[in-house]
């Protein structure tokens, strides 16, 4: 295409503003018209790169992928009890203990619990209480203790640990039903734990019951200077509220992540630090039988009783639902699938996450994996059960796991949890 020698008409006169404007258009696009000749002057100057055949890999990482599996091949988990390198399980056990606690980079200084009661409802055949509780200097922790009524002694108590489910407006509400429920937990409710919050299933079953909100969500959600006129009272905002605010925090994750890391911390050990002093508290509770201690839930919350059993001696029994495999094949498309809260730095450099889970033993395990869920891969789920299961059997334990697979996507249902609550009673209800 080749250009006017005079595109616009020369006025005699004073220039018009059209006409300016005219010209400034034409002078831009044979600038334009220019630079493009030049680059492609340039361009064939230039030295072609190696040829290389491209092909699709269905894989997160694209092209990339071939490189960090590489580096995961080389990396195998060197502190696995199955990899022959500890003479003994009790050693195992202090060592990858250890090795975790380490890695998390959060180890506050101890403090009481000092616990306060702000509020307190009863609610017919139990009574709820919200408390505020201390997990490290200057933290204060927002819980939800649901306490059986007519206890003839001290009761066994529960851990229940709320999921991600990309909902940061809440978190303890998402496993107990406050009757006046927002709509979003409403919904929430429904699709992840089949419209029945298993905190309020397990009070009414005579377990005192402990949730909190792990950090990022529910009252301890991020709250950006431009939201600010939404407020602080979540009951006051509308659902499209609710979820306009909940996409500003989750598109602040990796802003969370940045901001620990500058901090020297990391996100996953404040959350495990904060379940494990939530076991600090629920001790002091006198409704509450020490050695008849459990923790639960689905998503992040298995990941997070993943962690807890593992960490945490006093659980006596601990269910994981919806939240096992082995790493190794999630890194070809089960990277994205999954929150930034469950990326702790080099841990599997030396534990796979059924190394993880193999640490509650002798205590009790039970992992609940759901044939169709969509965040794991398949073979990674199946390989996991059999790994925990070869840790329990060399360590003397193998009545004490329980693998089980439903034919369920990505959630925690009715038949799963009268389940898992059965065995529960049968681990937490008699005193051995």
């Amino acid at each position: 295409m080749a250009l006017p020698d005079h595109p616009v008409p020369i006025s005699t006169g004073a220039i018009t503003r059209r006409e300016f404007t005219a010209a400034l258009g034409w002078t831009a696009l044979a600038g334009a018209w220019g630079s493009r000749a030049a680059d492609a002057a340039n361009s064939a100057a230039l030295i072609a790169d190696t040829p290389r055949e491209l092909r699709p890999t269905g894989a997160h990482l694209g092209s990339l992928l071939t490189d960090v599996e590489r580096i995961a091949d080389r990396h195998r988990p060197m502190d696995s009890f199955l990899s022959g390198t500890y003479r003994s399980f009790d050693e195992f056990q202090e060592r990858a203990r250890q090795r975790i606690f380490d890695l998390s980079l959060y180890r506050p200084e101890p403090v009481e619990p000092r616990s306060e009661v702000l509020d307190r409802c009863d609610c017919g055949d139990y009574v709820r209480e919200k408390i505020a509780f201390s997990t490290a200097p200057e933290v204060r922790v927002p819980a939800y203790v649901l306490i059986p009524k007519n206890l003839k002694g001290p009761a066994p108590a529960m851990v229940d640990l709320h999921s991600h489910g990309g909902m940061f407006m809440f978190g303890k509400e998402k496993v107990v039903d406050l009757e006046a429920n927002h709509p979003a937990m409403t919904e929430y409710h429904r699709h992840n734990y089949d419209g029945r919050p298993t905190a309020t299933a397990l009070v009414r079953r005579g377990y005192v019951v402990i949730t909190i909100d792990a950090l990022m969500f529910g009252e301890r959600r991020a709250i950006l200077d431009a939201d600010i006129e939404s407020g602080w009272d979540r009951a006051k905002l509308s659902l499209w509220e609710t979820q306009r605010l909940n996409a500003q925090c989750r598109a602040k994750e990796a802003t969370l992540v940045k901001a620990l890391t500058f901090a020297g911390a990391t996100w996953p050990g404040i959350v495990f630090w904060d379940d494990i002093r939530t076991v600090d508290y629920l001790v002091t509770r006198p409704e509450v039988d020490p050695a008849r201690i459990g923790c639960q839930g689905i998503s992040m919350g298995g990941y997070r009783a993943l962690f807890l059993a593992a960490l945490d001696p006093r659980i006596r029994a601990g269910c994981i639902v919806g939240f096992m495999s082995t790493v190794r094949p999630m890194i070809h498309r089960h990277v994205d699938t999954h929150s930034w809260v469950h990326y702790l730095p080099a841990l599997h450099r030396y534990l796979d996450w059924p190394d993880v889970a193999s640490l509650t033993a002798p205590r009790s395990l039970l992992v609940l994996q759901c044939a169709r869920d969509q965040l794991f891969p398949p073979e990674g789920m199946k390989e996991s059960l059999k790994k925990i299961a070869a840790v329990f059997d060399r360590a003397g334990a193998k009545d004490k796991f329980t693998g089980r697979f439903y034919d369920e996507p990505h959630h925690y249902t009715r038949q799963m949890q009268d389940d898992a609550f059965a065995w529960f009673d049968r681990q937490l209800g008699v005193k051995s």
